[in-house]
Order: structure tokens, then sequence, then C-alpha cells
């Protein structure tokens, strides 16, 4: 099937969650009060720690750049779906439909390799402290977040390609809130064989690589927690990585609770639902689980709102 087919398709419609016009209120109100909570924190992380030398370190350079991502990717898909709420209008048109699947692939990828980066920082800080600074020497943290950049815009690319070989027929309805792949594909009278391929694989290169990579690091780091003498020095170990084992546990959580609510059921609602935790749900919670007990980041904000005087001294990374 010739590529030109796919461009005269002039538009899809989102059908979101529900058609009954009595909810749109209540949706659109929850939607918006989750985006702008997720807006408002993640800036606030990225402002703490920009502002504050004190924790210009490794660690929080990648809570800076997470934060980021978190907003750039509920931006992707929130903004539109309000708008469509409150217009009663659920169009979106080829073109905007392409590139929303680009930048929720970009940015969400993006995401992942973060934490797996994130990982590798807590595995290098806890199990080779001594040589922390000389490993996760600024260049080389800049190195990692410009690989992730790149990685994640190659994958995102080949996968909106490969959907622009996709010729559609006359049902245009996509049984979600954003344009996802899956459903996509499964619009298709052309055949989705190739683009299956292509989707499965660079899902297990770009989801159970970095989850791998997650996991061998923590064996490391609970391998190394257990060779502490004592309970004290256990819990601080510990405590340095509690919020980003909080973070992964719920973004991959969620990402299973889509693959398998999709393929169990072929359910779009569940699986419309389930997509919120992962796309909206985490990036909102994640500025509170770094926060609420993060006494560094507490201390940044409190003087970037000039609410603690700055006190002088060397910064000790817990």
């Amino acid at each position: 099937m010739e590529p030109g087919n796919s461009t005269q398709i002039p538009e899809f419609l989102l059908l979101g969650f529900s058609e009954g016009p009595e909810l749109q209120p209540l949706i659109f109100g929850l939607f918006l009060s989750m985006y702008l909570i997720t807006v408002f924190g993640n800036l606030l992380i990225i402002l703490a720690v920009s502002s504050d030398p004190h924790i210009h370190t490794p660690m929080y350079f990648f809570l800076s750049n997470l934060s980021f991502v978190d907003i750039c990717l509920t931006s992707t898909i929130i903004p539109k779906m309000l708008q469509s709420t409150q217009t009663q209008s659920k169009v979106i048109t080829y073109e905007g439909c392409i590139i929303q699947v680009y930048f929720y692939l970009f940015f969400a990828g993006l995401d992942d390799l973060l934490l797996t980066v994130m990982a590798y920082d807590r595995y290098v800080a806890i199990c080779h402290p001594l040589h922390y600074t000389v490993i996760m020497s600024p260049w080389f943290c800049g190195l990692l977040v410009l690989l992730s950049w790149v990685l994640s815009s190659m994958h995102s690319l080949l996968q909106s390609l490969m959907i622009l070989r996709l010729s559609f027929c006359s049902d245009l309805e996509i049984h979600h809130f954003f344009c996802e792949t899956t459903w996509l594909i499964q619009l298709a009278c052309s055949d989705p064989f190739l683009n299956n391929m292509v989707m499965s694989f660079g899902s297990v290169i770009l989801g159970g690589g970095p989850l791998a990579g997650i996991l061998y690091s923590y064996s490391k780091i609970v391998s190394s927690i257990c060779g502490i003498s004592s309970a004290q020095g256990q819990c601080k170990a510990f405590s340095t990585c509690a919020s980003h084992l909080s973070v992964v546990s719920l973004f991959y959580c969620s990402a299973l609770g889509v693959y398998l609510s999709f393929t169990a059921t072929h359910s779009s609602h569940t699986s419309a639902i389930v997509s919120v935790m992962y796309t909206v749900v985490t990036p909102m919670l994640n500025p509170f689980i770094y926060s609420l007990r993060n006494k560094d980041i507490n201390r940044a904000l409190k003087r970037f709102f000039g609410m603690e005087t700055f006190r002088k001294g060397p910064f000790t990374l817990s």
C-alpha cells in the first residue's frame, strides 16, 4: 500500500472515557487539576535544584531532567484532551495524531531511560562511594542524558514513520483519550505485521533493556546494603534509593497494567483508564514522592521561597 494513501485521511476521532455529556465537566475538572498539579510540582523541583548550588549533584541533575520530561509528557496529551472535552469536539487531524504519537513515545521512552540512569547513579553511590565523584563526573552525567535523548528520539521517529506507511479505512474512531500506537495499528486497512514486529522489538529494547538495567543495579545495591554491619548504615543507604524505587515501581506497574488490560480483555475503556496511571498520575506523584522525605529538596524549596536562611558549610550527599 502506497504511503500516499494515508496522507488523504482528514481526521481521527478520540472517543475518550465517556460520551455522556453530564460527565464531561467532571472529567474536565479532574484532569485540569491533575495537569496543573503536575506542571506546578515538577516545575518547583526544577527551580529548587537549579537555584540551590548545594544540591548541584548528579542525583538531583537527573531528577530535574526527569521533572522536565514529566511536564512534557503530560503536555503532549492532556491539553488536547481538555480542549476536546470542553468543546465537545473529538476530532484530531491526521498530522496532529502523528505528532502526538511521536512526542508521546519520545517522552515516555525518555522517562524510562532516565529512571535507568538514576538507578545506575544510586548503584555507583552505594557500591562504589569512594569513586563516586570520579565516575559520575559532570561530563559523564551530561553524556548519559544526551544518549537518553538520542535513543528515545530515534525510537519514536522509527515508530512514527512506521505509522505513516499504513493506510486507513473509514472507521477512524480511536477508543482512547490520545493517539496510542496500538489502537492506530488496529484501525489500519493495510497489513500491520511489520508495524507489530517493529513495535514489539522497540518495546523489548526500550522497555525490557532499561528494566533489566534497573534490576541489575538494585540487585547489586541490595547485596551491598546487606554487607553493611550497622542497622543505621543500612537504613541510610536504603533511604537514598527509596524515592527512586517507588517511582520505578509505579511507572512499570502501571505500564504493565496497560499491557495486561489490553491483551487480556481487549477493553478500550479499561486500557484508557489504566493508561492514565503512567501518563498522568505517575508524573503528578513524582514531585511528592521525591520531596516528602527528602531533606535536601525541602531545604532547597525553603531557600527558594526565602523561608530559610542560607547556611554555610559543605554539602554531603545523603
